[in-house]
């Protein structure tokens, strides 16, 4: 879990806009609507929330969701200190409490009891029931709920009930365009327009592949890296190997494939 400074002190962090998707969130969180991010890993989804975090001067709790996650992770716990029993709220309660921004990255990955209280906040009632303590929070009225989810990772087992999914305004993401991709690069690396452009190249090519068994192609954030190396003297053909290639796959076959797409495309400059 990460809670963000104080908005009024923090600076708005870096994202381009691609599909009006800011003033859909802004219509979003007036309206006290919450929202869920799909979209592929890397893509941008969590920048994005920190972004409108910021624009809307509100704090923002990220709780990262995995296999474990309980209901009573996001909610609270007793805890046992100085000799007493004390309430200790989690994440979803002080971001209820606080009227903060929670936003439950890769939702599916929580355990399936975590729905029972995110229903209540994510209809008109907008109220979180503590079962502990009998207490039933009202949500602040600048408090906004924020789930993501990769489509691509759920199956049978993970999978977001469509009386989950109806509750929420969706927002779908996706790999930016090249010219934007090109921007954001740029702007987050501090890489050159022509490194930019080449690595563009390179994620045209490896997203056209489709005879590798790859579980994921390669994501806006991955070209961020190798630009990074890049920048920070490392050739450009080690830096995709370490950064693109080897992130993407540990299958030796499929990385060698993906090698000779990473030297025919710098070789083509």
């Amino acid at each position: 879990m990460n809670l963000t400074d104080p908005p009024a002190l923090a600076a708005i962090p870096f994202y381009a806009e691609q599909r009006n998707e800011c003033s859909l969130f802004e219509h979003a969180y007036r309206q006290k609507l919450p929202a869920l991010l799909k979209g592929p890993t890397g893509c941008g989804k969590t920048r994005f929330v920190e972004h409108m975090a910021a624009r809307l001067s509100r704090p923002l709790i990220t709780v990262s969701c995995h296999d474990d996650l309980t209901a009573a992770d996001l909610v609270g716990r007793y805890l046992i200190g100085d000799g007493n029993t004390v309430w200790n709220d989690g994440p979803l309660a002080r971001a209820v409490r606080t009227g903060a921004i929670c936003y439950l990255d890769e939702v599916v990955e929580a355990r399936k009891d975590t729905t029972v209280v995110l229903h209540p906040l994510a209809d008109d009632r907008r109220q979180l029931p503590i079962e502990r303590t009998g207490e039933v929070l009202q949500a602040s009225p600048e408090f906004m709920l924020v789930v993501s989810y990769n489509p691509g990772y759920q199956n049978l087992l993970k999978n977001l009930k469509p009386s989950t999914r109806q509750r929420f305004v969706a927002l779908v993401f996706d790999y930016p365009e090249p010219q934007v991709e090109r921007r954001i690069i740029a702007a987050e690396s501090g890489a050159s327009e022509q490194l930019a452009t080449r690595l563009v190249k390179l994620a045209s090519a490896l997203r056209r592949l489709t005879d590798q068994d790859l579980e994921e192609t390669v994501s806006t954030r991955l070209l961020v890296m190798a630009a990074r190396l890049v920048d920070s003297g490392l050739p450009e053909v080690p830096a995709c190997r370490a950064a693109i290639v080897d992130a993407l796959t540990d299958d030796a076959d499929t990385a060698d494939a993906l090698h000779e797409v990473v030297l025919a495309a710098f070789a083509s400059d």
